[in-house]
Parts: structure tokens; sequence; C-alpha cells
């Protein structure tokens, strides 16, 4: 049977850098959102804090987004 999670039980790879990339430009949550509905992806201030905890699956769309608004490459993204 497929599981659809990484071994630590997380929805998603990313979530950890998301909070990182988000520290380092020393923003929240809330401005975080309001970053990622400026390049057209409606997300709101709890869907980025389920992302970054692991607990929120993370679409390819949004993946692609996240490395927009932080200017990094989607291999720094996803490692």
């Amino acid at each position: 049977m497929f599981i659809n999670k990484t071994k630590d039980g997380l929805n998603n790879i990313c979530g950890k850098n998301i909070k990182r990339f988000r520290k380092e430009l020393n923003i929240s949550q809330r401005e975080l959102a309001d970053r990622m509905q400026l390049v057209g992806i409606d997300i709101d201030k709890n869907a980025i804090q389920r992302i970054e905890c692991g607990k929120r699956f993370v679409t390819d769309i949004e993946i692609v987004a996240f490395t927009t608004v932080f200017d990094v490459s989607l291999e720094e993204l996803l490692k």
C-alpha cells in the first residue's frame, strides 16, 4: 500500500524550508500569504501555518509560487 507522507509523518517536504525562508525575510505568515496572493495563489495565514508544520499538502502550483516569492530555486525549496 502506498503511503502519501514522509517517513516522519509529514504531508510535505518543503514546509520546514518555507518556514526558514519566511523567517530569513523576517515576515509573518500573514504577510507571506499576502505575497502569495500577489503572485496569484489564493492562500491564507492558516494554510501557511499548516504547510510549515507539515499538516497540509502543497500543490505544484503553490511550490512554484513559493520559489517566486522567496526567489529561490525549486531544488533549494525541496531539499
